[in-house]
């Protein structure tokens, strides 16, 4: 989706008229979770100065210059407590959320997740699956949908049965993002991906689980798809858990 990140990053391309990285935090802290990290990579200055300025865009204000003094009158339900953390343009994922750590040093475990995929998804349910698995790790598992339709053959005529346009992959599963740590996890983190690094070092050691998410779930990561979450939006909404 390069005509949409070519002059910004893809956590500030809009769904709705709001970044998706906003949609993601609504998510977290309609379950109540509204303290946030946010490792900056390319073009991380607009992400800090889109949140910087948030409120002066989105609400109501009297500005009183002559006493230097602005009056908003509301906030629109957002109670976010974002900490800026550069990470570094050409960090990988594991590399970033290892440069977060000096942020995390008194937590026993966090959440992370992409910049670019919503969900209906049940925090909660997800902390305490994590928890009762006692492993290092949890990650979200998806089934997708194949981006291929399917042909349904008579093996024994060589004739073409019926099409299965782009089916529920019902055998596999598929990172969603939504993931749990323990603090453990910096143990394990290097300068790669998180996913072919970190993520498949735990598994091969049984320290990673899945919780398996059955609702809603959508990455952005073609134009295309950006334009479907518009329009979702402005239909039935299914990844918004938040009342306001």
């Amino acid at each position: 989706m390069r005509e949409e990140t070519e002059y910004r990053p893809k956590p500030l391309v809009e769904i709705g008229g709001k970044p998706i990285l906003w949609h993601i935090m609504k998510i977290y802290a309609a379950h109540g979770f509204n303290e946030f990290i946010v490792a900056l990579g390319y073009k991380g200055d607009m992400i800090k100065d889109y949140f910087f300025n948030y409120r002066m865009r989105a609400h109501d204000f009297t500005l009183d210059m002559a006493n230097d003094k602005v009056t908003y009158y509301d906030n629109g339900g957002d109670n976010f407590v974002i900490t800026f953390a550069e990470t570094g343009a050409e960090s990988l994922t594991g590399e970033r959320i290892k440069r977060l750590r000096r942020y995390l040093k008194d937590e026993k475990e966090f959440m992370v997740t992409y910049g670019d995929g919503v969900a209906d998804i049940a925090i909660p349910e997800l902390l305490a699956f994590h928890r009762k698995q006692e492993t290092i790790g949890t990650i979200t598992g998806v089934q997708p949908y194949s981006k291929y339709g399917f042909v349904n053959m008579d093996e024994d005529k060589n004739l073409v049965m019926n099409f299965h346009e782009k089916p529920l992959m019902q055998d596999s599963y598929i990172n969603s993002g939504f993931m749990v740590f323990t603090h453990k996890i910096f143990d394990y983190l290097g300068h790669g991906m998180l996913e072919t690094e970190t993520l498949a070092h735990l598994a091969g050691k049984n320290q990673l689980s899945i919780y398996k998410h059955k609702g809603f779930w959508k990455a952005m990561d073609t134009t295309k798809e950006a334009e479907e979450l518009n329009r979702l939006w402005l239909a039935d909404q299914p990844w918004k858990v938040w009342r306001v």
